[in-house]
């Protein structure tokens, strides 16, 4: 007699709806519980006082909350939802995007480590925070194909964003990995989500996302979070614990509730990003469009391989530089001129004046970041309205400034 029950685990779509909500029955709620304490009655000094110690060391839970910036259990669902969606053991979540990048550099180097192999590009403020030296760690910024050439007894991780930021460039995660050998790999996946890649099962140890972004989808939250293992999940719980980088459970709490609709979002998204990036090219004001779904922008064939698709982000280079680049920003008017990516609605930014600005000139030349170059993030909107935004602010640029020689009408 055949068993006709699934053997198998829930689909992502399935666990984006369930993960994290185990204990709702226990608790006796259907919607994602607040818990905004920030301390917690101690039952009992002795159980109370092993809490503490446990916690402060990096645990994921233990007997007593004791304080909301050891634990708190809003947190902790939103923690163990991601986790099941990256396919990895365990979530550490924190304040911002950029508090879980230095908290993973604070972890590496609390190992014993002094030096970093970054691949550029990757986000503009970790761009900085690595070549600053703010947290005395040694950078050697690297090529994806020269990582083990810059590789030296003391290097404590190895940086990657795939796709990158703002050029859209992918990183093969299972070469890096296999480059870096014993050193650990972080890969920063804000832009493919756990929709489009899963870093941790292709050997990367720490998969970061700014969860400010698709993770919480609606522009109104402030997080980052970073899938792992047991030991580097206790490393960054006590890195978190000693600066007091801890997501809020109000944030905590949109995050978790807005996962159900993340596969949904994303798909939709990517299919307007799709339509855009390939009307995009024929435009005669574009130089080139940046997006790993059209020929030739994915040269290494990782969508796939390593994506299960090109994404919801492109860039394209204006003819006219900078000028123009701006002009066209002064004249959309449905999609919004803001930094941050992944909401509902379309945004679009200048990276080599904002995102990217912190970024030394050089860098940003070597990193193809130019002055012409516009980063899309599309949101849920009609692609067609959004084509007749950008399509109408891209003829009025070219025609408006008085350096740009006119080019002929987009049909």
């Amino acid at each position: 007699m055949k068993n006709h029950l699934r053997s198998s685990e829930p689909s992502l779509d399935t666990q984006a709806v369930h993960a994290g909500r185990e204990d709702f029955a226990q608790v006796g709620c259907h919607a994602p519980p607040i818990d905004l304490s920030s301390t917690y009655p101690l039952a009992d000094l002795e159980v109370a006082t092993e809490s503490l110690e446990a916690l402060a060391m990096g645990a994921p839970t233990a007997a007593n909350a004791i304080y909301s910036r050891l634990f708190n259990p809003t947190v902790a669902r939103f923690e163990e939802a991601l986790a099941k969606l990256e396919k990895a053991p365990e979530a550490v979540a924190f304040s911002s995007g950029m508090a879980a990048v230095t908290a993973c550099l604070l972890a590496a180097k609390q190992k014993g480590g002094s030096h970093v192999v970054a691949v550029r590009p990757v986000y503009g403020t970790t761009d900085h925070l690595l070549s600053s030296g703010l947290l005395g760690l040694d950078v050697t910024w690297t090529t994806a194909d020269a990582i083990a050439e810059a590789l030296r007894p003391e290097t404590a991780l190895v940086v990657v964003e795939t796709p990158g930021n703002p050029t859209l460039s992918l990183v093969d995660i299972e070469q890096v990995v296999a480059q870096a050998g014993s050193v650990p790999v972080m890969v920063d996946s804000t832009f493919g989500t756990p929709v489009l890649q899963n870093p941790f099962e292709l050997g990367a140890k720490m998969v970061l996302h700014s969860a400010t972004k698709f993770l919480g989808g609606h522009g109104d939250v402030l997080a980052g979070v970073v899938a792992t293992d047991e030991e580097w999940g206790a490393a960054l719980r006590h890195v978190r614990v000693l600066t007091g980088a801890v997501l809020h459970p109000l944030a905590a709490y949109l995050l978790h509730r807005g996962l159900p609709t993340l596969p949904v979002r994303v798909r939709a998204m990517q299919a307007g990003a799709q339509v855009i990036a390939r009307r995009l090219t024929e435009h005669p004001a574009v130089e080139r469009v940046l997006y790993p779904g059209l020929p030739g922008g994915d040269p290494q064939h990782l969508v796939g391989r390593q994506m299960r698709g090109p994404g919801t982000m492109l860039s394209f280079e204006v003819r006219g530089g900078h000028n123009v680049a701006a002009q066209v920003l002064r004249e959309l008017q449905l999609i919004t001129p803001a930094v941050s990516l992944g909401s509902t609605d379309s945004l679009i930014q200048h990276p080599a004046g904002l995102t990217h600005r912190v970024v030394s000139p050089e860098a940003r030349a070597a990193g193809g970041i130019t002055e012409g170059m516009l980063r899309l993030s599309v949101g849920l909107e009609d692609p067609e309205d959004l084509l007749r935004d950008l399509e109408s602010a891209l003829d009025r640029a070219t025609l408006l400034l008085d350096d740009s020689e006119p080019l002929a009408a987009f049909g």
